[in-house]
């Protein structure tokens, strides 16, 4: 008599845009602390588009191992989902050849793959929309807790979810926070928007250059650390939500500077601070 193998996991990847490791830990979010130890881990990369694709080929956050060739350490990590989707089935292999984790679920495994986005970078124009069935960039680029409203789960099939909040994104804005009262910094709003009045006879001209104002970009700390309490909220609100053989992994796609050594943000900077970022996981139900 053959046993009845157990459903397997829903599994719900969840990004806190931009957030460092140290915002995440000054944050002491009482909620997501509860999931087991958070884990300073390292980013892939420094920027929001070649991050969000390693994730999203199966690649979390890494450890920087040492005394280890990368393709065990790759084995190794890989190996995890079949704690993630409550299997014992999938091997390194597995991925080959899409090596794209939404397009492996939905094609190999048999889940329904969606996707919830919240800065334009990341819109379904964009490659990162391959295997999803549904992929949606939201109304709101700091709006996490409209993505618990459009949750769906069947008992026919797992659900994978990847949910990239913005809350903790510069501005660092939270729902419901008029935008004339966001932090404003030089250089920053409106990048693209007046990046063509730059271009002169072909020629990119330099802008005028950016004043870090030291107490600015505290106050732009202490926002994020702030987002990073209301979201704990969200996600508190996401494991009452979520039905059964759910899994979670919370993490961020790369960090943040402050001003720290002469630089602000992420991107073209080489900085601990811009890798370094919380890593949590477990099954919640």
């Amino acid at each position: 008599m053959s046993c009845k193998q157990p459903p397997l996991n829903n599994y719900i990847l969840v990004v806190f845009d931009s957030c460092r490791y140290d915002s995440f830990m000054r944050a002491q979010p009482r909620v997501m602390l509860k999931l087991g130890n958070i884990e300073r881990r390292w980013s892939y990369a420094s920027w929001t588009g070649p991050s969000h694709y390693n994730l999203l080929s199966g690649l979390l956050p890494h450890t920087s191992p040492k005394q280890m060739f990368a393709a065990d350490y790759y084995e190794h990590e890989f190996l995890k989902y079949n704690e993630r989707l409550g299997t014992d089935s999938l091997g390194f292999k597995s991925l080959v050849p899409s090596l794209y984790l939404p397009l492996f679920l939905k094609e190999s495994v048999g889940y329904r793959t969606n996707a919830m986005v919240s800065l334009p970078v990341l819109n379904p124009n964009t490659v990162l929309n391959r295997g999803f069935d549904s992929y949606r960039l939201m109304e709101k680029h700091n709006d996490m807790a409209a993505m618990l409203d459009r949750l769906e789960f069947s008992d026919e099939q797992p659900s994978f979810y990847f949910l990239n909040a913005g809350e903790t994104h510069y501005p660092y804005s939270l729902p419901g926070e008029p935008p004339e009262l966001w932090p404003h910094i030089n250089g920053v709003h409106g990048i693209f928007k007046h990046l063509d009045e730059r271009i002169v006879g072909g020629k990119l001209v330099a802008a005028d250059v950016p004043y870090f104002d030291t107490a600015k970009l505290r106050l732009l700390r202490e926002r994020q650390i702030e987002s990073v309490r209301y979201l704990d909220g969200v996600i508190e609100e996401l494991i009452d939500t979520v039905p059964p053989n759910t899994y979670l992994t919370i993490t961020s796609d790369h960090g943040e500077l402050f001003g720290e050594d002469g630089y602000f943000g992420h991107g073209p900077i080489l900085h601990d601070k811009v890798f370094e970022v919380p890593f949590v996981e477990r099954k919640i139900r």
